[in-house]
């Protein structure tokens, strides 16, 4: 085995359940199975202690050290992340994305987040982005080419929450580095829209509170690994309680190259932009074409 893998996945990871340096092993196709069901039954999967808790201490102080730096504006959004002005112009007067909700939580950028964190290595770890890709049933992933939103550390302070949302790219993969005192559940409503259809009139019922029946609540853990199909789903973090930070790591990848966020919604969740993102406006990569 090379050096390169055994601090990443051998030291950290919990590889008797989770055997990522070994692809095409009975264990490992068996973990692979396992989410693919649970994907196509739930549009979500969690893999409990992913990060083996003697590293789970870890993890919440290098998210402490890290949590300052996030960039915090609290702000009226909707739940596709569309500017105000287009959502006025755009859309008739029923449509979901007029309905404005707070946006309170925070993101520290991938730039800020230190290459030696355990996030850091995980995200970049090759053998962790074969068992992903394995898992969404894709030949290959790919790191988002976004410089910002690639990797970053989702901050939600007590008192506040992270709105309902739609994601940008197809699937997500995120870790709980450091579990809330109370609140901070996890939301989500899986397939309510499809790559072909939007279902405007579910997703207002649950921004309206009508449409309960529509969503599930899902657990999670310090060292939690969750994978998630959330361009399709809409999901929430609810209020925070207590007096402890909710911190998640969230790893984006797509399934093409050169995915980069639009300048208008990397400067709403980070402040700024980089040339990165002014060179790459008007060329989005998409592999639909719904609303974000």
């Amino acid at each position: 085995m090379s050096a390169s893998v055994a601090p990443a996945v051998e030291q950290v990871v919990d590889t008797q359940r989770y055997p990522l340096s070994h692809p095409g092993s009975r264990a490992w196709l068996d973990a692979v199975e396992t989410v693919r069901a649970d994907l196509a039954r739930d549009g979500c999967s969690v893999l409990s202690d992913f990060v083996r808790p003697a590293h789970h201490d870890t993890l919440r102080r290098e998210g402490a050290a890290m949590a300052p730096l996030a960039h915090y504006d609290a702000e009226t959004v909707n739940a596709y992340n569309l500017p105000r002005e287009r959502v006025e112009t755009e859309f008739p007067h029923d449509h979901p994305a007029r309905i404005t909700l707070r946006r309170r939580n925070a993101f520290v950028a991938r730039d800020r987040i230190p290459a030696e964190t355990i996030i850091h290595r995980l995200y970049t770890d090759p053998h962790l982005q074969g068992f992903l890709a394995a898992c969404f049933g894709l030949g290959e992933i790919h790191e988002l080419a976004d410089p910002l939103a690639a990797l970053v550390l989702n901050v939600v302070r007590p008192g506040m929450d992270h709105p309902w949302h739609f994601d940008t790219n197809e699937f997500a993969v995120s870790l709980l580095t450091q579990a809330p005192d109370a609140g901070g559940v996890f939301e989500y409503c899986p397939g309510i829209r499809t790559r072909d259809e939007e279902n405007a009139a579910d997703v207002r019922a649950v921004l309206n509170g009508e449409g309960r029946h529509l969503v599930r609540s899902l657990p999670l853990r310090t060292g939690d690994l969750q994978l998630f199909r959330g361009r399709f789903a809409l999901h929430r973090v609810t209020p925070v309680e207590g007096e402890t930070e909710r911190h998640t790591a969230i790893f984006a990848y797509s399934a093409k190259p050169g995915v980069v966020g639009s300048i208008a919604r990397t400067r709403q969740l980070f402040g700024r932009v980089t040339e990165t993102h002014v060179a790459a406006e008007g060329r989005a990569v998409r592999s639909d074409r719904l609303l974000d």
